[in-house]
């Protein structure tokens, strides 16, 4: 598969357009840093934007958006769900809430953020209405496994547009990945580049083979496996750097030598066991 431009998109099942690279928010302080950072992303190419209501950054993003000057038809932005939030009633209130801090009058794309105990199918109600009613472009899902999506599945007639997940080398979740690609829902991968663990040799290796950093070629790994990746940084040369990920492709044999990194490492919760 070619994805060679920044701008080149991911086609979710329900026909709307979400670009392969997008910028993570996670753990960025509300105000002049996450403005900083979406505006530099957003002058080096950038059309995606992932925050949550969890990392209360919302108001800088949406900050940054306006000040950028770009239309918003042209941007995909994204938020989760708090996990307190979850409940029919309470996830309508928290949408409001997401959408007012944000200053937009819809959102591309609203996420469960985890699937907790036993709420999420009732929240994803909520998620249906607020998508039939126009607010929202596409719903999905975060860090749900294949049992917490056949369970959805059981009790709702709209398959998730996406479940973003922790995947990276070392946490190759080849399964899960399959049943979401057969199921028609696109896998995102959140902390792709492994919070800055990649000195790994096959990295080193292949970087070298490249002439590309170890983080440029896992987020083209990430690509060549179609799933969108959202590497997080503040660092206006880090965020060009994991923008250069469109001019090469890693090899079908170097593309295994990754997949083969797998040691089931989670740098966050098991969302088995991370439960509210």
């Amino acid at each position: 598969m070619s994805i060679r431009q920044i701008d080149d998109c991911a086609v979710l099942n329900n026909g709307v357009r979400m670009p392969w690279l997008g910028l993570g928010v996670f753990q960025v302080e509300d105000g002049e840093e996450v403005i900083g950072a979406v505006r530099h992303a957003l002058e080096t190419g950038y059309r995606s934007i992932d925050t949550a209501a969890g990392y209360r950054n919302e108001a800088g993003v949406g900050e940054a958006i306006r000040q950028s000057g770009i239309p918003r038809e042209q941007l995909f932005v994204t938020t989760k769900l708090a996990n307190k939030d979850q409940g029919y009633e309470s996830t309508l209130r928290a949408f409001e809430e997401s959408r007012r801090k944000l200053g937009l009058e819809y959102l591309d794309l609203y996420l469960i953020h985890w699937p907790g105990r036993d709420k999420y199918v009732e929240t994803w109600k909520a998620f249906e209405k607020l998508h039939k009613d126009g607010y929202i472009r596409a719903i999905g899902v975060s860090n749900f496994k294949i049992h917490h999506l056949e369970t959805l599945k059981q009790h709702s007639d709209t398959i998730p547009a996406v479940n973003q997940v922790e995947f990276h080398p070392l946490l190759f979740q080849e399964e899960l990945l399959a049943y979401c690609a057969s199921e028609g829902i696109r896998l995102e991968a959140w902390s792709p580049i492994m919070k800055g663990n990649l000195n790994l040799p096959t990295l080193t290796e292949l970087a070298a083979k490249y002439g590309k950093t170890p983080a440029q070629i896992v987020l083209r790994w990430d690509l060549q496996h179609e799933v969108v990746t959202i590497p997080k940084s503040v660092r206006p040369e880090r965020i060009r750097e994991n923008a250069g990920i469109f001019d090469f492709e890693l090899s079908t044999e170097d593309m295994k030598a990754i997949d083969r990194l797998h040691q089931n490492h989670r740098f966050g919760p098991d969302p088995d066991e991370f439960l509210f």
